[in-house]
């Protein structure tokens, strides 16, 4: 308490008075910079928040400039406080903005201001913090390229071992984010930092070592920027005791609309097959009779060939659970996949746990076996992993077989791959993490600031709509802050509501569907193409891609679908280099793309974004508010689609100078009574259209 008090008494440079005109923001930057009211409100919230230790929800519209908002409040507390800020966000491209641009920006101009501050404690030391396996680790690499022959049975693996060999040569910092793609990105296995088999100082490469390297500048820093998968991966360790990044004093989420989803994945569970199958892969490949196994030569082999049996075992045990947990996910099996809830323990045998603590055991027996001397001391540390990976497998089984994590709802994936053959994974997460994140973050004697351009279910602004927010991710008595954007959406959207497709209904409705491809037709050649074409389900996606790649393509307009012509990253890629370009997504294209310009002057909502019902989670939040008396549409369901609809809205308008319209092709906008409340969350003054009239045909192009 004295420490925070005597916090708030300090003299601090006042965040409005550097970002305002006249500050010294915009006497460096001159016709370039032009302050924002919308700005200087939040950069005044974070500040407060800040200096008392307090959280904050913050909506701020595009074009506010939300990360300076908070950056310049951060680096006031870093270098004139000497406290640590971690700013985290969930995309890769943002995370670069900062770290690229923002930051050094802003270091470059105020560092000087600020370090002329009476009492000022230490220069800003900024830093990018990724996961240990992001890092290329030098010894392993070395260990591979020895072993390659017997490591790797197939020329592509030996050839993206040389891709990385070659690589190492010349990178800088050692990630995955400047390796070159991999023809088999499972080598990079094989040669990843690993907490498992590090030595740690006893490595004759430590002076060298990447992770190493960045760890100790971690340590160093006063500004880590980082992402929301591991920002909440060590807040689940933090739970338990343990932690990767170290102490800090304030935490900045920005894309805070993600939060609920990553923090659900990292406090929950999951085993996959492809996990399971890679790691005996890796091991002992019962195909090509290679893997690490074969590389011990003892004088006494008995040790080795105990593991490999061992191995055997564990991948007919691992084909018998995940084979088992297919046929009870067939039982809901649709085109392209099944998800099947399991309301009870044991729904399958658990013949994974017992084969997998057998390997563990016989992988460290393998290690005691091994002699002394730095000959075989790799190695050892090598075996050390795979049996903690082993070990960990067969916990994860037995948890999610026994449904022992409590307040968990738990289902089972079947994807169906190229080759026809499901893939399986066995998943929990918690139906609510309000309670977590309440104790986990939001109890904590650091800051937390939220912030997104879409966090409340109202346009008004002040605090109306973020009760949702606030409920789902436990933020009671947070401070909160809608801001609107600069941007003039009045003259530069349009919106158009179709109600011609008609109301969709569930499954596979043909008639529906040619009313829809036409429609998409329709509209995307209407501008020309420049078209996001968004969908709720990849399965309609799929079916729109078919139906309208051929009447697109004769009037000169290229379908990009997703899964089908390349990555997420590919395909937008070639989006914004073809002008006459539509681009069909789903999920991850409704936030997190920035396309600004002529590039993007289309926006195609095919359906309002809701759940689907019978979703695992959906249908364990809807149980739970009904025990609790309450309505899961109003309260949840409809909330949650009206935050998507906003982020997919909000594709279009990057820029003062975007121009575009937004087509909804869902007649519920305007017919359904709770389309009022889509409606409401839009910019205010956006002019709308409805398109009625005889319903469209097959051949109404």
């Amino acid at each position: 308490m004295n420490r925070r008090m005597e916090m708030v008494r300090t003299p601090m440079p006042d965040a409005r008075d550097l970002l305002e005109a006249g500050g010294p923001i915009a006497e460096a930057l001159g016709g370039r910079y032009e302050p924002r009211q919308e700005q200087l409100q939040m950069a005044d919230a974070v500040q407060r928040t800040m200096e008392n230790r307090a959280h904050l929800l913050a909506e701020a519209g595009t074009g506010v400039g939300k990360s300076f908002a908070y950056l310049v409040p951060a680096m006031v507390r870093a270098i004139c406080f000497g406290e640590r800020v971690v700013v985290s966000t969930h995309t890769i491209a943002l995370q670069e903005q900062l770290i690229a641009r923002d930051i050094p920006l802003l270091e470059r101009v105020l560092q000087p201001v600020l370090l002329a501050q009476p009492g000022s404690r230490s220069e800003l030391h900024a830093c990018l913090v990724k996961g240990r396996g992001n890092y290329l680790s030098i010894r392993r690499l070395e260990l591979a390229v020895k072993r390659r022959l017997k490591l790797f049975g197939n020329e592509p693996s030996r050839r993206s071992l040389g891709t990385i060999e070659q690589w190492a040569y010349s990178t800088t910092d050692g990630t995955l984010s400047t390796l070159p793609t991999l023809e088999k990105p499972g080598v990079w296995d094989r040669v990843q930092s690993d907490s498992g088999n590090c030595m740690g100082r006893k490595c004759p490469r430590y002076s060298q070592c990447f992770y190493q390297n960045a760890r100790r500048d971690m340590e160093r820093a006063n500004l880590l920027v980082t992402n929301h998968a591991l920002f909440f991966s060590d807040l689940a360790l933090r739970a338990r005791g343990t932690g990767f990044l170290p102490r800090y004093d304030h935490v900045v989420l920005d894309e805070a609309h993600t939060v609920e989803e990553v923090a659900a994945d990292h406090f929950g569970l999951s085993l996959t097959e492809g996990r399971v199958m890679h790691l005996l892969g890796v091991l002992l490949n019962s195909r090509t009779n290679k893997g690490y196994l074969t590389n011990l030569e003892l004088s006494d082999d008995r040790p080795v060939l105990a593991a490999a049996d061992a191995v055997h075992e564990a991948e007919l045990a691992a084909r018998e659970f995940f084979g088992s947990l297919g046929v009870v996910a067939a039982d809901h099996a649709a085109e392209g996949g099944a998800t099947r809830r399991v309301r009870e323990p044991e729904v399958v045998g658990n013949s994974l746990t017992p084969a997998f603590d057998a390997l563990a055991g016989r992988l460290k027996r393998l290690k005691e076996a091994l002699p002394e001397g730095p000959l075989y001391e790799p190695d050892k540390f090598e075996l050390n992993s795979y049996a903690i990976r082993a070990g960990e497998i067969a916990r994860a089984a037995q948890a999610l077989i026994d449904q022992s994590l409590q307040g968990c709802v738990y289902w089972i994936d079947a994807t169906q791959s190229s080759t026809g053959r499901a893939r399986v994974a066995l998943t929990c997460a918690p139906v609510d993490v309000g309670p977590i994140l309440a104790e986990q973050l939001f109890g904590r004697d650091y800051s937390v600031c939220l912030t997104s351009a879409t966090l409340a279910t109202s346009s008004r602004q002040g605090d109306a709509g973020f009760e949702h927010a606030l409920e789902r991710l436990g933020a009671h008595g947070a401070s909160t802050l809608r801001l609107g954007s600069p941007f003039d959406y009045a003259s530069q959207v349009r919106l158009i509501v179709d109600e011609r497709v008609g109301t969709p209904g569930r499954g596979t409705d043909r008639a529906y569907e040619d009313r829809l491809s036409a429609a998409i037709v329709e509209h995307v050649s209407g501008t020309g193409g420049g078209a996001f074409v968004l969908f709720t389900s990849h399965r309609l996606l799929r079916a729109m891609a078919r139906a309208c790649r051929d009447p697109l393509a004769r009037l000169g307009i290229n379908v990009h679908a997703q899964e089908a012509d390349g990555s997420r990253a590919a395909i937008l890629e070639r989006f914004r280099e073809d002008p006459r370009a539509a681009l069909f997504g789903a999920a991850s294209f409704w936030q997190g793309v920035d396309v600004p310009g002529d590039a993007l002057r289309n926006v195609v909502i095919t359906r309002l974004p809701f759940d689907p019902p019978d979703r695992p989670l959906a249908e364990a939040r809807a149980e739970r508010l009904k025990t609790m008396g309450k309505d899961p549409f109003r309260e949840d369901s409809l909330p949650r689609a009206v935050i998507r609809f906003k982020q997919g809205f909000g594709r279009l308008i990057r820029s003062a100078s975007d121009r575009g319209q937004v087509v909804v092709l869902d007649p519920r906008l305007v017919t359904a009574r709770y389309g009022s409340a889509f409606i409401k969350a839009m910019p205010p003054g956006v002019p709308m259209e409805r398109f009625e009239g005889e319903p469209l045909g097959e051949n109404a192009w």
